[in-house]
């Protein structure tokens, strides 16, 4: 729950912060990487290989042999090269100097990313290794470092793949917009300038001023390959413009496809972005959309064997799912206000709690009441679980509008961050898709399997200031109505003076 980092605004500060970064290697890897930089039997193509294995630290060996070489050498076009201009001593201290951490701590947006450039990687083996077999080093190393501009921000600032995702794949905001509200610059913009920045091979930075400073050949090849049913005349409208034709046949083209391809299909394999990449592939291998589509296809799931994470998204676990199937829906409607009848209903039920000496004679009454009105007030799903003197076990005590199983529901805190915080003092915790994120795998899967949705009000209870009851609540897991919400606020208010008033019973 800490605050995140102030974000630069300018270009100059963005490369200031994110050039020199140093990015981490997940522990397994990392002591994997000291075995084979330290086996004197290996070749150089076998240790590029095992270095590709860990993405961040083949962009560090490629960075450093660029920086290192001056800049009146080439930069080095793959991995292995420039392991043979900085020698395995050299690697190791590269390799002593990279942060080694757990899985869990590299950030998880890091970590997505890196499993879409690997996809990408593995769509450009599978759709152009055979056309480019002389390039394969090339093209497979450009096209896994393609996105590692990237890398740097989303490890310094992990919040900008959500609010990435959610404004642009979810809203359907204007890209350039959220770059200039969330960055203050272009973002293909500090990309291309990262990438000569560190001298990245040529395909890359090819890449980005293609889109950066001259879409023109883009948009016209992508014109073009829209007609994908009519082969014929894709051709003859090739031939009428020859600087079209020479730039789509040019081979770093390929690391564009398979990244385009790679990334867009993060939103959805049918989407409007994924079909463009789909059909100037088809374009460029002159192969019919179906075909195209089955090939990638094919690839994503070999790249989902290859790379399996279960707290990331693969593309490829979306081909099981129906076609027209969003892992990332358009935001929902918030649920509807409470009516008259059932706010002159919550009235009651909190005239009730708040009734002195206390109306009820247990504590099985009282927990009744609050159930009712928190229904009452608009939040249809409900959980009261009562907290032990020691606070070691939250124990079910009240339900409605979820599974019976639910009465029964009995959990530990000590192996929830979020119970540990909520249990230490009174407080509320309000779950939703900017933050659900950060949260969610920090709650009890058998609590969030009660209420799926993101949406979610989490708050602890106190008598005598100490937490003794935790509210679970929400609207059938859509955003919640504003009126319900100042509501639920004034009864959690009634709950809490009826515990200080039940407490006080019999003196």
């Amino acid at each position: 729950m800490s605050t995140p980092k102030p974000l630069p605004r300018t270009l100059d500060a963005w490369l200031q912060q994110l050039a020199k970064l140093p990015l981490p290697i997940e522990q397994e890897q990392h002591a994997r990487l000291r075995r084979t930089l330290g086996d004197g039997r290996r070749t150089w193509g076998e240790i590029a290989e095992a270095i590709e294995l860990s993405p961040t630290f083949a962009l560090q060996v490629l960075r450093e042999a660029n920086q290192a070489g001056g800049t009146l050498s080439d930069p080095a076009d793959s991995l292995e090269t420039a392991l043979a201009r900085l020698g395995l001593k050299r690697c190791e201290t590269l390799l002593n100097q990279a942060p080694a951490l757990p899985a869990g701590e590299i950030p998880l947006a890091l970590r997505q990313l890196l499993l879409i450039s690997q996809h990408a990687s593995q769509q450009a083996r599978g759709l152009f290794g055979a056309r480019l077999a002389r390039l394969w080093n090339e093209l497979h190393g450009c096209s896994l470092l393609f996105l590692a501009p990237l890398w740097p921000l989303l490890c310094a600032h992990p919040q900008l793949f959500e609010a990435w995702e959610q404004r642009i794949l979810v809203k359907g905001e204007r890209p350039a917009k959220v770059e200039q509200e969330l960055l203050g610059v272009p973002l293909l913009q500090l990309c291309l300038q990262l990438a000569e920045r560190w001298r990245l091979p040529e395909w890359i930075v090819q890449g980005y001023r293609l889109l950066e400073r001259d879409r023109r050949l883009l948009v016209k090849a992508l014109h073009i390959a829209r007609d994908n049913q009519h082969p014929l005349h894709q051709q003859q409208l090739l031939d009428a413009d020859i600087p079209l034709r020479r730039w789509l046949t040019q081979p770093s083209n390929c690391v564009l496809l398979a990244n385009g391809l790679a990334l867009s299909a993060h939103q959805a394999w049918n989407a409007p972005h994924s079909l463009r990449w789909q059909c100037l592939t088809g374009l460029y291998l002159q192969l019919p959309l179906a075909e195209v589509q089955q090939e990638v296809h094919r690839h994503a799931v070999s790249s989902a064997r290859l790379n399996h994470d279960a707290q990331l998204w693969h593309p490829a676990q979306a081909l099981l799912w129906p076609w027209d199937a969003r892992r990332l829906n358009p935001p929902r409607s918030p649920a509807p206000a409470p009516r008259s009848d059932a706010l002159d209903a919550w009235r009651q039920h909190c005239a009730r709690l708040l009734a002195e000496p206390s109306a009820f004679a247990n504590v099985l009454q009282l927990t009744a009441c609050a159930r009712d009105a928190v229904q009452a007030c608009g939040l249809n799903r409900v959980l009261l679980l009562l907290a032990d003197r020691q606070h070691s076990r939250l124990q079910a005590q009240q339900q409605a509008g979820l599974e019976p199983g639910a009465s029964a529901l009995n959990l530990d805190p000590a192996h929830s961050q979020v119970l540990r915080r909520l249990l230490a003092e009174p407080g509320q915790l309000r779950l939703s898709p900017a933050n659900i994120a950060q949260f969610s795998a920090l709650l009890p899967g058998s609590l969030k399997a009660l209420f799926p949705g993101d949406h979610l009000l989490l708050r602890s209870l106190a008598s005598n200031g100490r937490v003794v009851m935790l509210l679970v609540a929400d609207q059938g897991g859509q955003p919640f109505n504003e009126l319900g919400l100042q509501a639920f606020g004034k009864t959690v208010q009634c709950i809490e003076r009826a515990l200080a008033s039940f407490a006080r019973r019999g003196r």
